[in-house]
């Protein structure tokens, strides 16, 4: 389509005695959300000023000036707008051609040249099991990892963990106390948590307890050999779980580097700031003003202690000289957008203004239960591990009561149950408060992951049967022309869009923009087959070219669904 709106763009153009701009005209020209307008539109009212005149006898003189050809079926002068109708053989053989030919690579894009772009995300806390709120913040940070991607950035991906603070003090208090009492190494995560609620309470009611687990952490912070050496034991351990689940969701993490990381990194902040004459007294404390409409960043407690902003603008700092970014995300829930404002806004005093304006943050709404708001104190927590497991047993029961093939049960029902809860979590808007149901989760019939994933499994079975061979197939043979139901139309141009949706959901930060076409084209697919006879065409020519429209209707649903961390079964 592309080329047909430089087509356009250039008859106007030239229609226009070249007056005007013709990367100006390119920009204006749109596609009309009412296919009744036709194929593209140009509206005429940025050129009242310069020719004098309205919009509408603009458009109507235009209209007059403009040749049929060279694809241009119909030309309507409407409203002060100028509707384009474009020969649709010719654009169906256009984008079917590159879609088959660019196959894998279709919809990436060299936009981003290989410059940096770093990623905080997950950033889950160590000793502590995965809840269903990290879920989202994971697969979130992962789709908007491979969105860069496919616009050709160098993407760094960051799981800033949070793996230092006094809850450590008490963690080791409590494990000594009760390390007997759990199998540790077999259940890490749940052992620890167990231990730290444990110590936690106990520490309420006990003064003594809670003198201890600071006497700890103080221990540790000035460099105990053994407690850090615990300390480690805890942080390779939930690694090596949260890497397991890493694994099954497709994540890639490149640092690690959590909060200690940044233990003797903030010394320098602070100095700069001093330096810099920004860092003033407010009540013992030392804070950043940063403008009126917000309150003041504190960077130094009274108590002289750093907090999350000072370990996150010596991540800044550190961020800007190692990876040069043009872009930092950090994804977080919405109740830390004013952290991430005082921040940023701090920052500036730190790096240079392209680092500043590069920091952007990606707040997401919460994850409800049907029951409520999740809880730890009401025992209501949903853990990711104890998730996945129940999604790939649902999975499995749903695949034994539907297919009888010889196919791994295994496998296709972790792809469908994790390919569930990913797609689930990435179908709405980040910032809406998602309220989680497994089993609405799971159906094969409606706006659901395994809805999207029967899509491309219909479509390889159907290619397999109609003999579908694209080595033997020669384009320039091809008939497109007759590709002219309305809903063929309909789907080609819809998979048209696929490279401008990559660049909006990665612009806009939001994977929801991609799902939701996904499902569009999973849609108008189901539409196209239920109208349009593919293996019982009587027309040799068209079933061919219907095949072709297939084929690669799954390229781009097996590719969006790569993009959005949602792996594509051959059977289902």
């Amino acid at each position: 389509m592309e080329e047909f709106k430089k087509l356009v763009a250039n008859s106007i153009y030239i229609a226009l005695d070249k007056k005007v701009n013709e990367d100006e005209i390119i920009e204006k020209v749109e596609i009309p959300k009412d296919k009744g307008n036709g194929d593209f539109a140009y509206p005429c009212f940025n050129l009242a000023k310069v020719f004098r005149n309205s919009p509408v006898n603009i458009a109507n003189d235009l209209k007059s000036k403009i040749s049929i050809g060279n694809g241009i079926v119909k030309v309507e002068a409407v409203n002060g707008f100028l509707n384009f109708f474009v020969d649709n053989s010719s654009i169906s053989s256009d984008i079917l051609k590159r879609i088959i030919t660019e196959n894998k690579n279709y919809g990436s894009t060299n936009i981003g040249n290989n410059e940096n772009v770093v990623i905080d995300y997950s950033s889950p806390n160590i000793a502590k099991p995965f809840h269903l709120g990290h879920f989202r913040n994971t697969v979130i940070g992962s789709a908007i990892y491979r969105l860069y991607k496919e616009l050709g950035y160098n993407i760094i991906g960051i799981n800033h963990i949070g793996d230092w603070g006094r809850q450590f003090g008490l963690l080791i208090e409590g494990y000594n106390r009760y390390k007997d009492e759990y199998d540790i190494e077999k259940d890490p995560l749940n052992s620890l948590s167990d231990i730290y609620v444990r110590i936690n309470n106990l520490a309420k009611e006990d003064e003594k307890v809670m003198d201890a687990a600071r006497e700890q952490f103080k221990k540790l912070e000035q460099g105990d050999k053994e407690l850090l050496k615990m300390w480690e034991y805890f942080r390779e351990i939930s690694l090596k779980e949260y890497d397991r689940i890493y694994d099954i969701l497709g994540c890639k993490f490149d640092s690690y580097n959590g909060e200690a990381f940044y233990n003797d990194k903030m010394d320098e902040v602070i100095d700069i700031l001093t330096k810099k004459n920004v860092l003033v007294d407010s009540q013992g404390a030392k804070v950043v003003e940063v403008g009126n409409n917000m309150p003041p960043c504190i960077v130094l407690k009274s108590n002289g202690s750093t907090i999350y902003a000072t370990r996150d603008l010596a991540a800044i700092l550190y961020r800007a000289r190692t990876y040069d970014f043009v872009k930092a995300i950090y994804i977080t829930g919405s109740e830390q957008i004013l952290h991430f404002r005082q921040v940023f806004e701090v920052a500036k005093y730190l790096v240079d203004e392209k680092y500043q304006k590069g920091l952007v943050h990606v707040p997401y709404g919460m994850v409800r239960l049907k029951t409520g708001r999740m809880s730890t104190r009401e025992g209501n927590i949903i853990y990711i591990n104890d998730l996945i497991n129940d999604a790939i047993k649902k999975s499995k029961k749903i695949i034994e009561e539907k297919n009888t093939e010889d196919i791994d049960k295994e496998k296709l029902a972790q792809q469908i149950g994790v390919g569930a809860l990913v797609f689930n979590y990435l179908k709405s808007n980040k910032l809406k408060d998602i309220i989680f149901d497994l089993d609405e989760t799971l159906r094969f019939d409606g706006e659901t992951g395994p809805y999207v994933q029967y899509t491309y499994v219909r479509i390889k079975s159907l290619l397999k049967k109609a003999g579908f061979d694209l080595d033997n197939i020669n384009f320039d043979n091809v008939k497109f022309d007759l590709l002219n139901n309305k809903s063929e139309i309909e789907l080609i141009k819809e998979l048209e869009k696929f490279p401008n949706i990559i660049l909006k959901a990665a612009t806009e930060y939001e994977p929801s923009i991609l799902t939701r076409y996904i499902i569009d084209i999973a849609t108008l697919f189901s539409k196209f087959y239920n109208e349009c006879q593919v293996l019982n065409c009587d027309n040799k020519d068209l079933k061919l070219a219907r095949c072709i429209l297939s084929y690669a209707t799954g390229i781009v649903i097996k590719k969006g669904l790569y993009i959005l961390g949602v792996e594509c079964p051959d059977k289902m």
